[in-house]
């Protein structure tokens, strides 16, 4: 199933890190363009590549079965809901998010130095995607998101089978308390559960802030990435501009 290009931000200077953001349910990679233009503003991950991924348009249950842009389809936003998820569409994103962070790889970017996360719906597929991604990534985060595929601890079985390789690597998570769409009790039940398997999870409570992501989530997740892929020095990458032909994928 083909997806739309997605949209590459070069860095400013050499590159020598990566930021992977997924939009969610419904949206573009267009619509976090933002983030990377709010960063160069201030001046900072001038070092860093965003890569923008688009999801396919494929059939949304809770949108009455229309297309749409979608990681996978969702049935429900209930939690009494106990059908199963789309594990086929969860499994293919994940091999399509995987194949995004061996590209960057390939392009001498180390594992270490990338950092994969998402918003909503990509946000879970970013964290199912880290977790049992089969080496260690710099970072992973998740905005307004849950846990895929917690039922019979299928997603633990994923990460196992990768080695559990990102044991290590630390979390990112935050959440409006007044989320009208992914409920809050979501994101911080994923939380508690990551820490419980033993990961390092941030998680950040938005008072009053319902299914978007406001400055204040942004400053924070801000201040998180800059301990996960801290940026060369001027002197080391003024005289190295980013190669040439870095544009959308």
């Amino acid at each position: 199933m083909s997806s739309p290009a997605a949209i590459v931000i070069p860095a400013f200077k050499k590159h020598t890190a990566s930021i992977i953001v997924a939009h969610g349910l419904g949206d573009t990679g267009h619509g976090w363009l933002f983030l990377a233009e709010n960063f160069h503003r201030r001046g900072l991950f001038p070092n860093t590549s965003f890569i923008f991924p688009n999801a396919p348009n494929i059939p949304i249950t809770i949108n009455m079965g229309m297309k749409m842009p979608g990681w996978f389809d969702l049935l429900s936003l209930d939690a009494r809901d106990t059908r199963p998820q789309d594990s086929e569409g969860i499994l293919r994103t994940r091999s399509t998010f995987h194949s995004l962070i061996e590209a960057e790889i390939a392009k001498g970017i180390p594992a270490d130095r990338i950092v994969l996360g998402g918003f909503s719906q990509g946000g879970s597929m970013a964290l199912l995607s880290g977790l049992s991604y089969p080496k260690k990534i710099g970072g992973i985060f998740g905005l307004s998101c849950w846990l895929l595929l917690q039922r019979d601890n299928h997603w633990m079985e994923m990460v196992k089978e990768a080695g559990n390789a990102n044991e290590k690597t630390t979390v990112f998570m935050g959440h409006g308390d007044a989320d009208q769409v992914v409920a809050y009790e979501w994101g911080k039940k994923t939380s508690e559960v990551l820490k419980k398997e033993g990961w390092n999870v941030e998680f950040n409570t938005y008072r009053g802030v319902g299914h978007t992501a406001d400055m204040e989530e942004i400053d924070d997740l801000t201040r998180w990435l800059e301990k996960c892929i801290p940026q060369a020095d001027e002197k080391e990458t003024k005289e190295e501009p980013t190669p040439e032909g870095e544009g959308k994928l």
